[in-house]
């Protein structure tokens, strides 16, 4: 990772403790007190604690803490902003692994295999209740703010499950006629609100931004969101093995139409089309299948193109960045994070 990423590794670092205290603060509990609260902790609310605790670098909270430090706000405006963000992201990944047929998450088995799969929607839709919970009860933001971080969740959350619908659907129907537009339209939606645009924005609202000050990080956030699922998607192809684990080419095996192989697939001769195609479509788990797909990708210069436009998407967030009338260490601090999500390892 290079050095310009530093920052903000050491950014999430220094958080990390915050962010775990807030977080256990805002995971649902049950309602009443009564006879089956232990029953109710046992199957629903104990398995949400676990998966929202045992989160990785607990990204999309710390940039809310970040959108409101831009703005010359204290982070703590945005605690409970940012504990809605990371219970929708938790739910969004409980039921993904189910969509998805996944094995592992973070390390265990996904909660539909351990749990089961009825558990696990219950417990993701309960997650999503809570992204309401957390706004609506912390008693410092006013009745016009509440409404506004609402409006953006809102937004967020319908933007994502249209990216998700076109995921899903394109796999489900065989589509390989999607374009590398097509990609990114999705992808924008899928990731790029939820993972980094919404955060900044929804930290600023708390932290009293202006409005052309949260216009800018939601643009930043954009762009950065967008080459945050491309290096995802690089990754998953030509990344670590052993730090992949089970999922190392798994895109491959449930026929992702990712940047890669959208443009693959608009770039290779007629044969090699097809033959990716095959491959794709097979559901292919063979290393030789996998190999092959990537050689196939490699060969059209898909690899190097999505390196190539993540690259110039964070390039373009922090050039714009200069223009954004935000705190200077904030602004430091922002392009590390843009460094960060192309240069990621794992």
């Amino acid at each position: 990772m290079s050095s310009s990423s530093d920052a903000f590794v050491q950014y999430l670092v220094n958080n990390r403790s915050v962010v775990a205290v807030f977080l256990r603060d805002h995971v649902p509990n049950p309602v009443f007190n009564e006879s089956v609260v232990d029953d109710l902790n046992r199957y629903l609310y104990v398995p949400v604690e676990q998966f929202v605790m045992t989160g990785g670098k607990w990204v999309r909270p710390a940039l809310c803490l970040l959108g409101a430090e831009a703005v010359g706000a204290p982070s703590r405006r945005a605690y409970s902003v940012a504990a809605a963000i990371e219970l929708f992201q938790a739910a969004a990944l409980m039921h993904d692994d189910i969509a998805d047929e996944s094995e592992m998450r973070r390390g265990q088995p996904c909660m539909y295999l351990s749990e089961g799969v009825g558990i696990a929607i219950n417990a993701g839709d309960s997650a999503l209740v809570a992204v309401t919970s957390c706004i609506m009860d912390d008693e410092t933001y006013d009745a016009q703010t509440k409404l506004r971080l609402l409006d953006e969740i809102i937004r967020m959350e319908r933007l994502t499950l249209e990216g998700q619908a076109l995921d899903l659907g394109w796999a489900r129907d065989e589509r390989w006629d999607i374009s590398p537009e097509d990609y990114l339209a999705m992808a924008r939606r899928k990731t790029a609100y939820y993972s980094a645009a919404t955060p900044l924005v929804v930290g600023a609202i708390c932290g009293g931004g202006s409005q052309e000050q949260i216009e800018g990080l939601r643009s930043f956030g954009l762009d950065c969101g967008l080459a945050f699922q491309i290096q995802d998607d690089l990754l998953n192809l030509v990344g670590d093995s052993d730090a992949q684990g089970k999922d190392y080419r798994s895109d491959i095996t449930e026929g992702k139409r990712t940047l890669v192989m959208t443009w693959a697939l608009a770039h290779l001769d007629v044969a090699q089309r097809e033959e990716l195609v095959r491959i794709l479509g097979a559901h292919a788990v063979d290393v030789g299948s996998l190999d092959r797909a990537v050689a196939l990708a490699q060969e059209s210069g898909a690899i190097e193109h999505a390196r190539r436009y993540a690259r110039t998407l964070v390039e373009r967030a922090k050039a714009a960045l200069d223009d954004v009338a935000v705190a200077e260490d904030a602004k430091v601090m922002l392009r590390s994070m843009a460094d960060f999500f192309v240069d990621r390892t794992h």
